[in-house]
């Protein structure tokens, strides 16, 4: 198999991957392969906070095994240890650098985190880069040492280059879906979704099927629109933008298809969209929709990072009071924010925070943060990492 073929490979593999977390396993392992590691991680987060250590997804992947003990073990012991993490922070998007570079001298011969933390994850000649996205979201790729010990060469590095952007969609493809309610369902399931618009497009970029509530944007026709079936949006420049994201999900000769997104701002009064676009696969359609090839998912930005209260009332048995100041914690407020958000005393808000504590078996935020975005529609930890 040769570079190009096991590129193409990879990118649909994170298409599968986007709808469905067990297949995330898969993808590492071939990334692994392109790039000669051991193994890669990856971490999102919403929030460019330092003091907040739980996110909305993180994996350790290596060889094809999903490490989630080691997870648990970073979270827990080695991030408040960590040496290597504020030089990180600080690295200008998509700069791939050797992990050595975040390190001082004395840190590289002294310091836990280089000579105890990173052999034990197999990193202390592995390459560390920022994916971050809008508004504020943390994203981070690590991948893990050479496998074959003899360092990085040209060509490995230049496939981890090839691939960031397309690691980086996959991360703001799948947290859509996640707020969507969108993950491991079926292209026909889909679209009785009313938490986003929904679009089913041909190979031919028309539209097939369309939910209710996309179909309400097309029959608006302000924004969004179809013009003898095909998808327009209403201001020059940003159909244009359009049209290349539709290009290259539905390329024309056939090949590879590749995700991309893009935010269409409305009026003041109005939340701007932000358009997904991904390709799928025909074989995974339902009868209905058995000609589609590729998806536009419309979400309200307005609607992203909110965990549904309700949820937790009845998923969690939490009072509607504990619900609102657990859902603020776990969308990243501070104490003092929450305080400012319920019109209520911090003695208050901590109050509630030891309720629902006490009712969810938990004993710190971090913790009441992975149960409460795992149940509110924000993708957690994987479960087991509560243990």
């Amino acid at each position: 198999m040769n570079r190009q073929e096991r590129f193409e490979r990879i990118l649909a593999s994170l298409h599968e991957a986007m709808f469905d977390d067990s297949h995330w396993v898969e993808t590492s392992a071939l990334i692994d392969e392109a790039c000669g590691a051991k193994g890669n991680h990856l971490v999102f987060q919403t929030t460019s906070r330092d003091d907040d250590i739980a996110p909305l997804f993180m994996r350790f992947c290596y060889r094809g095994e999903h490490r989630s003990e080691w997870e648990r073990e970073y979270l827990a012991n080695d991030y408040p240890a960590d040496e290597h993490l504020p030089r990180l922070r600080q690295l200008p998007v998509d700069r791939i650098v050797h992990v050595t570079e975040l390190l001082s001298e004395a840190q590289l011969k002294h310091s836990a985190t280089y000579n105890e933390i990173m052999p034990r994850y197999h990193f202390q000649d592995g390459l560390n880069v920022r994916l971050d996205g809008p508004r504020g979201s943390r994203i981070v790729w690590g991948i893990a040492d050479p496998s074959d010990g003899k360092g990085w060469s040209t060509d490995q590095v230049d496939m981890v280059a090839r691939l960031l952007p397309h690691v980086r969609q996959f991360v703001r493809m799948r947290h859509a879906l996640v707020e969507a309610r969108g993950l491991q369902t079926t292209l026909e399931r889909l679209l009785d979704n009313t938490r986003a618009g929904v679009i089913q497009l041909d190979r031919q970029k028309r539209v097939v099927a369309a939910n209710d509530r996309a179909g309400e944007l097309l029959c608006q026709g302000t924004l969004l629109s179809d013009r003898a079936g095909l998808l327009h949006l209403a201001v020059p420049i940003d159909n244009s933008h359009l049209q290349r994201l539709l290009d290259r999900a539905l390329p024309r000769f056939g090949g590879q298809g590749e995700s991309g997104s893009m935010v269409v701002r409305r009026s003041y009064n109005h939340p701007s969209i932000a358009l997904h676009v991904t390709p799928v696969e025909e074989r995974d359609c339902g009868f209905r929709s058995l000609r589609a090839a590729a998806l536009v998912l419309a979400v309200d930005l307005k609607e992203q990072g909110r965990i549904d209260r309700h949820v937790l009332r009845t998923k969690l048995g939490l009072s509607a009071a504990e619900s609102e100041v657990a859902a603020l914690v776990a969308e990243g407020k501070s104490i003092r924010e929450v305080q400012a958000a319920i019109g209520r005393s911090v003695h208050t808000v901590r109050w509630h925070i030891k309720q629902a504590y006490a009712k969810l078996g938990v004993s710190r935020q971090a913790e009441l943060t992975i149960v409460v975005r795992a149940v509110g529609g924000i993708l957690p930890l994987a479960e087991e990492a509560l243990g």
